[in-house]
């Protein structure tokens, strides 16, 4: 089977990106068996009906509410992909929910007796009416001390666009429209929750299995840490990575490029590493920045933010980016942060 042949329909399908991975971090535990089939519920009555939104556990230990993920996103972005990750990683996944439903999934799961100690639910615009419950939904899980995380899948229109055309297939929203009206329609709703999210993950580039490790890497581990990093290095010539929650420039060192015998290297090549933070101000940037993002990791742990992606270019994301992306993870690491490297666009040159 080719390549090709093994990639999924366009909600589940992202593209192939040109990304080196790199992780800072201890072993992982080996992942738990796949749950089974998706779990599907009838949707509730539009009119006239009642659907509890609370969760009546009483009797039941808090330690026993399950851990709630939900994936969301643009269709073709990959919320199919990421969903069966966490299936294949022991969570209990459930597609289309009604967002209504949602704390009756999880108060089911509370009544279990631990045998649904994690839930994921897709939640997307096929839900339609259902999606604007949402955040009432999350609101009032929180209320109910849930541990629950939001998932955006995210990806650009010309992307999107391509996926939806190759396998010939309408926007869920574009009616009588165009691919493009659909996706402008969709991302406009789905905007706020994008903004509320816990982990923008951005397919624009990556293929399935690239998808899975990204999802592998936030959610394989037996024990969550208190903050989780992707450290990204690229090159500006490229566009900046959409996924960024934080973008550090480097281009104000000089270029290895313009050095001869380091132009062919790139950045994991120690002696560009060495020419680089040999620089005037490297060192003293890197120890700085270092520092900043100690504070900036506190606000973001009080706040419940437990995913950041710091963005570090240069000119073509070949040497100074790739250079200082390895050594601040290296930083973040020595400071108990799980951290992940990326170099998306190492090789394109």
């Amino acid at each position: 089977m080719t390549e090709h042949d093994e990639r999924p329909e366009p909600s589940e399908r992202p593209e192939r990106p040109e990304e080196q991975h790199q992780e800072h971090t201890a072993e992982r535990g080996e992942a738990h068996s796949a749950a089974g089939d998706h779990a599907s519920h009838p949707a509730p009555q539009e009119d006239g009906a009642h659907v509890s939104t609370g969760i009546e556990t009483a009797g039941v230990p808090e330690a026993a509410i399950p851990e709630l993920v939900i994936i969301s996103g643009m269709s073709g972005a990959g919320r199919s992909t990421a969903a069966k990750c966490l299936e294949d990683l022991g969570w209990f996944v459930v597609d289309n929910l009604p967002p209504a439903l949602i704390p009756t999934m999880v108060e089911l799961g509370a009544r279990s007796q631990g045998n649904v100690a994690r839930i994921a639910v897709v939640v997307d615009v096929r839900g339609r009416r259902f999606f604007d419950n949402l955040r009432d939904s999350l609101a009032d899980l929180a209320t109910k001390h849930v541990t629950r995380r939001v998932v955006f899948l995210e990806s650009s229109d010309d992307a999107l666009v391509r996926r939806f055309e190759s396998v010939r297939r309408p926007h869920p929203l574009q009616g009588d429209g165009r691919i493009v009206d659909g996706i402008a329609a969709e991302r406009e709703l789905l905007r706020e929750l994008r903004g509320d999210a816990d982990l923008v993950i951005d397919t624009s580039s990556l293929n399935v299995h690239e998808l899975r490790a990204k999802m592998d890497a936030q959610f394989a581990g037996d024990e969550e840490p208190e903050l989780r990093a992707t450290v990204m290095s690229f090159g500006f010539k490229y566009g900046l990575p959409v996924d960024a929650d934080l973008v550090v420039d480097m281009r104000f060192l000089p270029n290895p490029h313009w050095v001869p015998e380091l132009r062919p290297y790139t950045g994991l090549n120690e002696e560009v590493s060495a020419y680089v933070f040999n620089q005037p101000g490297a060192k003293e940037f890197l120890d700085r920045y270092t520092e900043l993002l100690q504070m900036i990791a506190a606000g973001y742990r009080r706040e419940g933010k437990r995913y950041v992606t710091i963005a570090v270019g240069c000119t073509g994301g070949k040497h100074r980016s790739v250079a200082t992306s390895e050594k601040l993870a290296a930083r973040l690491a020595s400071q108990g942060v799980e951290t992940v490297v990326v170099h998306r666009d190492m090789g394109r040159e």
